[in-house]
C-alpha cells in the first residue's frame, strides 16, 4: 500500500466522523488503524473538535449540518454512500452546500475513494480458468431452475414485473415478501441453492452504474449457482466480477428470450459449466476503506474548497437508468 513521502507518524490525524455512528460498525480512537502501513490516525465524534478535525466523515447526507466556515477551509469533507443514486440525496436540496465537499467516497469508480461492496483480484491475471473445474459438473442432481430471494418489491427498476414476465416462460421460484415462498434461515436458503437451484437473479433494486452489491457476491457467486444480473450496465459487471461468471439481462430483448437461454443451458451441462471455471481462480478481498482513508489524509495537503462544483449533480446526473421495458416478445 502506498506511503506518502511526507507521512510523520507523530502527526496523528483526526477524522471526525460527523453522524450515523453506529452504523460504521469501528471503535472510536485509533484501533481501527493499527494494522494499517499509514496508522497515525484516530476516529473521534466529539463534535467540538469540528474547526480542528484534520478530515470530517459524513454518511449519506451533510444536509442537517452547517456550511463550511473559513476556519474550516483546509479541513478535508468527505461523503461516503452505498446507497444508489436513486435511494440517496447527498447535500439534499440546500445549494450552498453541495460545493463544500471535498472528496468522495463510494462505490462509484470515479469516486476519489472508490469503495466497492467486494473486489475480485486473480491469483495470476495470466489464468483466468481452472483445469480442475472440467471435472466438476456443477449441474449435477440440480432439479430447479431459477431462485430469488427479495423483499423489496418496489424497486424502481421494475425486476419484480421482469421477474414475473420470466416465469410464463420457465419457473421462478421467488422466496420472501414479493413470492409465496419462504425460507427463514438465510444459512439454509443458501444450502438450498447450491443443492437444488441452477439459476439465481441476483437483481439490484436500482440500475446505477457501479452499483454491484451482495446480491452478486453474496448471494450469487459465493455459491454454486449462475447468477443471473440487473443493475449496473453489463461493462460494469464485466470489471468487477470473475470471467464469464453471471448472465446479464440487457444481453435479451425480453424475459421470453432469457428464458429460451435459460432451457438451452438446462439442457446442456457442459455449457452451463462454462460459467463456473473461474472458480479457485482467485477470491474477493478486503478493500481497507480505513486503511485508504488515512493515507489519503495525510497524503492530502490542502483541502481546495470547490473540487465539486455540485457533487449532488455529479452523484445523480446520468449515474442511473429506469428498468428495460419488459414486456417485449
Amino acid at each position: 500500500m502506498y506511503i506518502p513521502d511526507t507521512y510523520d507518524p507523530s502527526q496523528v490525524k483526526t477524522i471526525l466522523l460527523a453522524n450515523s455512528f453506529s452504523s460504521w460498525g469501528v471503535e472510536l480512537g485509533p484501533k481501527v488503524f493499527e494494522e494499517c502501513p499509514v496508522n497515525a490516525c484516530t476516529l473521534s465524534t466529539n463534535w467540538k473538535q469540528n474547526e480542528t478535525a484534520d478530515a470530517i466523515l459524513f454518511r449519506d447526507t451533510i444536509n442537517h449540518l452547517h456550511n463550511r466556515q473559513p476556519s474550516q477551509n483546509k479541513q478535508i469533507w468527505i461523503i461516503y454512500e452505498l446507497e444508489s443514486a436513486v435511494h440517496s440525496y447527498l447535500t439534499g436540496f440546500d445549494s450552498r452546500k453541495r460545493e463544500q465537499i471535498n472528496w468522495t467516497a463510494t462505490y462509484r469508480v470515479d469516486s476519489d475513494i472508490v469503495t466497492p461492496y467486494e473486489k475480485w483480484v486473480y491469483y495470476d491475471e495470466r489464468h483466468k480458468t481452472d483445469v480442475k473445474n472440467r471435472e466438476v459438473n456443477f449441474a449435477a442432481g440440480k432439479t430447479r431452475q431459477v431462485a430469488w430471494f427479495v423483499s423489496n418489491c418496489n424497486a424502481p427498476n421494475n425486476r419484480l414485473q421482469y421477474a414475473k414476465e420470466l416465469q410464463k416462460y420457465i419457473p421462478v421460484d421467488i422466496y420472501g415478501g414479493c413470492g409465496p415462498l419462504t425460507c427463514p434461515r438465510s444459512s439454509k436458503c443458501f444450502d438450498l441453492l447450491n443443492k437444488d437451484y441452477r439459476f439465481y437473479l441476483s437483481f439490484e433494486n436500482s440500475n446505477c452504474k457501479d452499483y454491484i452489491t451482495e446480491k452478486l457476491f453474496a448471494n450469487g457467486l459465493s455459491h454454486n449457482v449462475l447468477p443471473i444480473v440487473m443493475g449496473a450496465p453489463k461493462s460494469d459487471y464485466l470489471h468487477s466480477a470473475p470471467v464469464n461468471s453471471f448472465i446479464h439481462v440487457d444481453d435479451f430483448s425480453s424475459p421470453k428470450q432469457l428464458a429460451q437461454y435459460l432451457h438451452h443451458l438446462n439442457e446442456n451441462d457442459t455449457a452451463y459449466n462454462e460459467y463456473f471455471q473461474w472458480k479457485g481462480t482467485g477470491e474477493f478481498i478486503n478493500t481497507f476503506f480505513w486503511c485508504r482513508l488515512c493515507t489519503m489524509v495525510h497524503d492530502g495537503g490542502s483541502a481546495v474548497v470547490g473540487k465539486y462544483t455540485d457533487v449532488s449533480r455529479w452523484w445523480h446526473e446520468g449515474a442511473c437508468e429506469k428498468g428495460a421495458s419488459v414486456f417485449t416478445t
